[in-house]
């Protein structure tokens, strides 16, 4: 099966010093050999490293929606897709970008920096990368969904035959362990943007929500909002922690925790919204629910189930998405809790009979939360 090996190299911008050097690419049986680009300090001059390998020679032998293994030496091994851009793949999710006429292949993360991610510092010594096939066209799915299925409407009319708490992405969490009327999920309440916040607003109202945990906003931001001052939201708790989409970084992990800990502190029943409720809220259910000893089926349909809720409008209509488009997005999540827990050096082989629970528990330390917070979390979602 054919191959190539090479190294690293990262770049902010592409100037005349960077150009490449074909005196640094050896071609033999093994693959090709380059070099690591950074300052003349040695520094990674951008957070998405580039292998210096132009893409039309990559693309003769690979192909967009292949999948691929990516050995970088000394530092991961990882499975990821060949596309066009970190936009074919879901947030947080690792690509290696081909574009037919660039000079360099790109190994990024899709809101994500993937030096920081992997630790790799700088380029004083070259590491060396080995890209090998995996599955030949085995992504060209994914790339049509991202690119083909992702459309959303502000209005209701277009989702005829969604209930109303379908269309404020509006739901109770009830995965196993989860106690009954502890955790709910939803579009923003106060955000107009996106045209859902009365609808989740005076559904949260309905549910009695005592709590709520804004992971998009600041605090000054949210109450900025038309008509905040007269929303049930702003009467009950609430804590802003204006995390980025971006869940292997620290200012989410530092978000992540503190929002677990004004849950400790503060009563149920609890809600957790960003904007649209689908990324930074899938992922930060995601580990709740993991937490009490949720099957990973329960898991996965539960995320899932907010891509129904917005996902495919037509021509101003909802169409359904079909079951292999939902088993693509119920794929996403458990590779997102194992790529971010991978990441904390906790190690999840297998996704569907994996003790998501204890995974977890070892995440949340790495967070910086003691046994105790976590057991105290445990205690009021039970």
């Amino acid at each position: 099966m054919r191959y190539f090996t090479a190294f690293v190299f990262c770049a902010l911008s592409f100037i005349g010093c960077c150009e490449p050097n074909p005196a640094f690419v050896v071609e033999d049986n093994s693959g090709i050999h380059t070099t690591i680009w950074g300052d003349s300090t040695g520094q990674l001059l951008s957070t998405d490293l580039f292998l210096n390998y132009p893409a039309d020679s990559f693309l003769t032998e690979f192909e967009i929606g292949d999948i691929v293994t990516v050995a970088i030496v000394g530092y991961d091994t990882l499975e990821m897709p060949v596309v066009e851009s970190t936009n074919d793949v879901p947030i947080a999710g690792f690509s290696l970008s081909a574009v037919s006429g660039a000079e360099r292949l790109m190994l990024a993360i899709h809101y994500g920096e993937a030096a920081e991610v992997l630790k790799i510092s700088d380029v004083k010594t070259p590491i060396k990368v080995t890209v090998k096939m995996k599955d030949k066209g085995g992504y060209l799915f994914g790339i049509d969904i991202m690119r083909h299925v992702q459309y959303m409407s502000l209005y209701k009319e277009s989702y005829p035959e969604l209930s109303i708490q379908d269309f404020a992405n509006f739901r109770k969490v009830h995965t196993t362990g989860m106690g009954a009327n502890k955790l709910y999920r939803s579009s923003s309440p106060i955000d107009y943007s996106i045209g859902r916040n009365h609808y989740a607003d005076s559904l949260a109202k309905e549910a009695g929500i005592a709590t709520f945990i804004n992971l998009t906003d600041t605090e000054i931001y949210a109450r900025s909002y038309q008509n905040f001052d007269s929303s049930y939201y702003s009467s009950q708790d609430a804590v802003f922690l204006s995390m980025p989409v971006q869940f292997y970084s620290m200012p989410f992990k530092v978000g992540l925790a503190t929002g677990f800990r004004y849950m400790i502190e503060h009563e149920a029943p609890y809600l957790v919204h960003c904007t649209y409720g689908m990324d930074r809220t899938g992922f930060t259910i995601a580990v709740l629910e993991a937490l009490m000893g949720a099957t990973a089926e329960e898991i996965q349909a539960d995320y899932a189930q907010t891509f129904i809720n917005y996902f495919t409008v037509i021509d101003d209509m909802q169409v359904t998405l079909n079951a292999h488009q939902i088993d693509f997005y119920k794929a996403v999540v458990l590779k997102n809790l194992q790529s971010v827990y991978h990441a904390e050096g906790i190690d999840v082989p297998d996704a569907t009979t994996a003790d998501w629970a204890s995974a977890t528990e070892k995440y949340l330390q790495k967070l910086g939360m003691t046994a105790e917070e976590i057991s105290a979390l445990k205690e009021k979602l039970k």
